[in-house]
């Protein structure tokens, strides 16, 4: 991916990306970038020569030479996006246009272990590539060479469980969180050939990686926080306390041979549907509430993924909204995540909607934003109910405030139960197209 490593590159890859199968033509690059015609040109003849982009064929001539467009490639490149929630994983393989060409799902126990959880998520990635995009070739690993070959072909992917049950229930699962040198559930699959001992975090290491398959950028997992974006190290995780200080993105990407991106759950998705341009996502400044297994927010602030100075920013669950509630995991009291799983638990939606429409009103009130958007799992179950509900509560909270307008919209967001993953491979991809800060 040498080609599109610097800034300028970028910019020129993204915009062809925005242009479509219709293409655009150098001069147009020019002139939206601001580079020279020079520089232009020898920018894309290097993403022609790395396959990144074609010829879209000629448009018609208005007074002088008729210009020839280029368009993006997008089966030249493919990410990865893993979805690592507290009882499931899922995991897509996307195009440079974010197209998912590739998807797999299954349940998981994040409590099982380092090993075991590892071990499903190499497990599911290596089989969402080797059916998207080719297996990749075995190098010398007693010579300390990568895996080699390249894309071997190979149709769309295929969904499909990872394994054959929850994570950590086979016979080779590993107890503990934090268990070093164990082996990797499903033996094989997780890394493509023998488990050699693990020389640090998370265990057992494959031999064979991912490094063969040359239009692979890599893999971005989102999992709940509180993390360590920068550093990808995982804190206190609500409910799974032994994952905190666990290296996540160097255990994962000394098994998989690639480069390896951890963020928040919510912020991955939220990355997804700033760079995604969907007409959903009114506005450069936004909140994702995901509800799920838990509650959290993705907040887009000027159309940047606000993070925080120690990257704990969208911790939104866990503000308290009634002082004598009931106890939470995080060992407050009246949390709105408690709440408002309690009352779906109980099959009061409207109770959980006005909850959290109660919570929106609060972020909303603290950061002006232009639009409020749902998902999760429990907001997909009823997604009108939760809709109507936060709409109410917001409007109610308009009126009183006499804000100019009437109350932000609330959506639910498109890709469904997909969109942390989606957002996971861009974390990869946004920076490609000069899009996004990771």
């Amino acid at each position: 991916m040498g080609a599109v490593r610097s800034h300028n590159a970028a910019l020129v890859l993204g915009l062809l990306r925005d242009a479509g199968a219709e293409g655009i033509s150098r001069l147009e690059l020019a002139e939206r970038t601001g580079l020279t015609p020079q520089a232009v040109s020898k920018i894309t003849a290097r993403l022609r020569e790395q396959g990144f982009a074609a010829e879209a064929g000629r448009r018609a001539s208005t007074g002088g030479k008729p210009r020839t467009v280029l368009r993006l490639v997008p089966e030249a490149g493919h990410a990865v996006g893993v979805h690592l929630d507290r009882d499931e994983l899922r995991v897509v393989l996307v195009d440079l246009d974010g197209a998912v060409v590739g998807e797999r799902r299954g349940e998981l126990d994040l409590g099982a272990g380092a090993a075991a959880v590892l071990g499903a998520v190499c497990a599911a990635v290596r089989e969402v590539v080797r059916e998207g995009v080719g297996e990749p070739g075995a190098g010398d690993p007693e010579a300390g060479e990568p895996a080699g070959g390249g894309p071997s072909g190979g149709g769309p992917a295929r969904g499909g469980p990872v394994g054959e049950g929850p994570a950590g229930e086979g016979p080779d699962a590993a107890g503990g969180t934090g268990d070093r040198g164990g082996r990797v559930p499903g033996g094989s699959e997780a890394g493509g050939g023998p488990v050699a001992g693990g020389s640090g975090a998370g265990g057992a290491v494959p031999v064979a990686g991912l490094a063969g398959v040359g239009s692979l950028v890599g893999v971005g997992v989102a999992l709940p926080g509180p993390l360590d974006h920068t550093h990808g190290v995982l804190h206190r995780v609500t409910g799974f306390p032994g994952w905190d200080g666990f290296p996540l993105r160097d255990a994962l990407a000394e098994r998989l041979g690639v480069p390896v991106v951890v963020d928040k759950d919510t912020n991955a998705a939220a990355l997804g549907l700033a760079v995604g341009g969907a007409e959903e996502v009114p506005g450069d400044s936004f909140a994702y509430l995901h509800l799920g297994t838990g509650l959290g927010a993705g907040l887009v602030i000027g159309g940047s993924v606000h993070r925080g100075a120690r990257t704990g920013a969208g911790e939104f669950g866990h503000q308290v909204v009634q002082l004598d509630g009931p106890l939470c995991e995080c060992g407050n009291r009246g949390c709105v995540e408690v709440l408002c799983l309690g009352a779906a638990a109980r099959g009061e939606v409207a109770e959980a909607a006005r909850v959290l429409g109660v919570a929106a009103g609060n972020l909303v009130g603290l950061l002006d934003i232009d639009a409020v958007l749902l998902g999760g799992r429990t907001v997909a179950r009823t997604p009108e109910a939760y809709v109507r509900g936060v709409t109410e509560v917001l409007g109610a909270r308009a009126r009183r405030e006499g804000e100019s307008g009437g109350p932000v919209p609330v959506r639910v967001v498109p890709g469904g139960e997909r969109v942390v993953a989606e957002g996971a491979a861009q974390l990869l991809l946004a920076p490609l197209f000069g899009r996004g800060d990771v």
